[in-house]
């Protein structure tokens, strides 16, 4: 990490890409990118696949630094190349894109309304092959499921005690507490993480920085207070399952918040379009995308 890059992830327009679907959930991507199941045998086919689909994305003309702030990955796509640099120095030296990596491995069983992340044993030594690959921060997602009290702290005091990690070997965090769009208490759970995330951001070091990936709210510009917040670099929301129109109109309503979709940008490419459709296609996502992270 770098003043440049710590400049940018503060201050430009433009919004987070997210290309970090892994194992589980590659083929639903792969599917809706016109890719059917049956038409690859095993993992390391699928992923030679994803890794196709992300280098289409990462290297079309219309996705550059000027309306793509960051990208995130996952750990395979991390350990491979585009065009003979490793993807997260591609990302940042030929395409001014800040590179993240998802480090968390997978959501534990629901336990009071809410799924807090897996252990990760091996954070430390992914944390400095990270470093090595020029990689600027991270991204690790819980899931809140209801309005309940314990749940809720669970997943925050576990995602900042994993951020506290994070930070120390020189990575800004992403903490990615998302709201269930289907909770039937979501506006309420809304309230509770606000909350639990503001006590803990109190509790930071004047010098660790961290960044907060959200579910839209119920209530507009219901987080302009972490927008505010002196600990908080950016504060992205995520697209939970809402389409991009959707995505978008709420966006536009938060205020400082900026996009971090995955489905949402990749609605509509197909590995069966041209390269122009492909890239017109891509160009036009970006382009509303962008719209609505600028208000």
């Amino acid at each position: 990490m770098n003043e440049q890059q710590l400049a940018k992830a503060s201050n430009d327009a433009g919004f987070i890409a997210a290309l970090d679907q892994s194992g589980g959930s590659s083929p639903k991507a792969l599917g809706l990118y016109g890719i059917e199941e049956g038409s690859y045998s095993g993992d390391a086919e699928m992923f030679d696949i994803i890794h196709q689909m992300r280098t289409r994305i990462i290297t079309s003309p219309s996705f550059t630094g000027d309306r793509v702030l960051g990208a995130i990955l996952f750990e395979n796509t991390m350990d491979r190349q585009i065009e003979g640099l490793g993807t997260a120095q591609f990302l940042w030296e030929k395409k001014q894109v800040l590179p993240f990596l998802k480090v968390d491995k997978g959501l534990e069983d629901e336990v009071n309304g809410a799924q807090v992340m897996k252990p990760m044993p091996d954070l430390d030594a992914l944390l400095q092959r990270a470093v090595s690959n020029g990689v600027f921060g991270t991204k690790m997602r819980s899931v809140i499921k209801v309005d309940d009290a314990a749940g809720v702290q669970a997943v925050v005091e576990q995602q900042f005690e994993v951020a506290k990690q994070i930070l120390a070997a020189g990575l800004v965090p992403i903490i990615e507490p998302e709201v269930d769009i289907n909770s039937p208490s979501k506006a309420a759970a809304e309230e509770r993480l606000r909350a639990a995330l503001t006590e803990q951001l109190d509790a930071l070091a004047s010098d660790q920085k961290v960044m907060l990936k959200l579910t839209l709210p119920e209530t507009d510009d219901f987080y302009s207070s972490l927008v505010d917040h002196p600990q908080v670099l950016r504060v992205v929301a995520l697209s939970g399952g809402y389409s991009r129109e959707e995505s978008n109109a709420r966006l536009s309503r938060n205020h400082g918040v900026i996009a971090s979709f995955s489905r949402a940008l990749t609605e509509g490419l197909t590995a069966q379009q041209s390269a122009a459709e492909f890239d017109a296609a891509l160009d036009a996502s970006i382009g509303s995308i962008c719209a609505a992270s600028a208000t």
